[in-house]
């Protein structure tokens, strides 16, 4: 089985939830033997990289707009994987790049199709965005070979709307912590162990990360705290733009994109994690902070209450003044480690079982 992979922007050390999805999941099922190319937006790339730990990388240009970037990509990453890489099976992420489906059914390649979230709820999108999208959705529910979703309460809506009942729920994973930390980082940033509130994501609208900062801004006894926010855009907008200012308005610290030892040492040392966001599928960057034992304060979006925390861990979406009730309350409280259950978010157990979807016979 040759397979190839699209749908994502590519891998490795490019900011996104599928993306950080795959770095993790392919390089899992090559070891076991299977043969999958993943083909990458040049936009992203800043490497001459041709493989990723087994994973063969093939880099295609996508157009610099928007709305654009992912289907057109998508088109031509069907094509590709036809005529150029030899195909069988096509693995699609999301349901943007989901509207490439029927041409790669023409060709005769067999579709597996992850639905990572509803993405047409997302704030960035205009009216024409969001109609494709709800487009991109129906046709990945109703003509990929196989398809996998995330989260339970995306199997629900797929039920509800379109009447398939043979999705494959397959949750996002979290890695072990394999990092050293880094011992100079929190003193390069002026931040201290435990006095910080800590974020990580993209500067998009649906983050909400400037409602965080407005809402920390508000607390009215931080105790020595500082807000700290680890991510990027992908692409400087005015949302973006925006963003940063208020947050250097506000003192907060922006780390900009950061992985492994310095991920692991901003993880590691935090008091308390935050997730605004208004739209989520599986939060990655949520499991990541359980998986470190950090108390979480996240809104109470469908997506997040799915992860089952306590009801005290969750505060009403866009309601800043609940917000900033919830940190005053983990501030005062200081940090206290919380156990998390993570078994079924095991990125070992996640490539078993999507192994198993491919191996199943079209």
């Amino acid at each position: 089985m040759k397979i190839v992979v699209t749908g994502t922007r590519g891998i490795p050390n490019i900011l996104g939830g599928i993306e950080t999805h795959c770095e993790e999941l392919l390089p899992r099922i090559v070891a076991k033997g299977y043969d999958i190319t993943i083909i990458r937006r040049t936009n992203y790339t800043h490497d001459e990289l041709k493989e990723y730990k087994g994973v063969k990388l093939y880099d295609l240009q996508a157009p610099s707009a928007k709305a654009l970037e992912a289907i057109v990509h998508t088109l031509r990453a069907v094509h590709t994987a036809k005529f150029k890489l030899k195909a069988d099976t096509l693995h699609i992420h999301a349901i943007g790049p989901g509207l490439a489906i029927p041409y790669a059914k023409l060709l005769g390649l067999r579709v597996i199709s992850t639905h990572h979230g509803p993405d047409y709820n997302r704030d960035k999108w205009g009216k024409f965005a969001k109609f494709m999208l709800h487009l991109g959705e129906t046709i990945t529910v109703k003509y990929a070979d196989e398809l996998i979703v995330i989260s339970n309460v995306i199997n629900d809506s797929i039920k509800a709307r379109y009447g398939r009942n043979n999705a494959h729920i397959i949750y996002n994973g979290v890695s072990q912590q394999a990092f050293q930390e880094d011992p100079d980082y929190l003193q390069s940033l002026g931040i201290s162990s435990r006095k910080y509130v800590f974020a990580m994501g993209r500067f998009v609208p649906e983050k909400n990360f400037n409602q965080l900062i407005r809402a920390f801004a508000a607390v009215p006894d931080k105790k020595g705290y500082q807000l700290v926010i680890a991510g990027d855009a992908n692409f400087e907008d005015k949302y973006s733009s925006d963003l940063k200012k208020l947050a250097w308005e506000n003192k907060v610290v922006l780390t900009g994109f950061v992985k492994e030892a310095k991920l692991h040492t901003l993880l590691n040392n935090a008091a308390v994690f935050v997730l605004p966001s208004s739209h989520e599928g599986l939060p990655i960057s949520l499991l990541e902070a359980m998986n470190y034992n950090l108390p979480a304060i996240v809104s109470n979006i469908t997506a997040n209450k799915e992860v089952g925390l306590s009801e005290e861990n969750y505060f009403r979406v866009n309601d800043e003044q609940d917000l900033t009730g919830k940190l005053q309350q983990h501030i005062d409280t200081g940090y206290q480690r919380v156990l998390y259950d993570m078994n079924k978010y095991n990125w070992d157990q996640i490539a078993e079982q999507t192994l198993e979807v491919y191996k199943i016979k079209s």
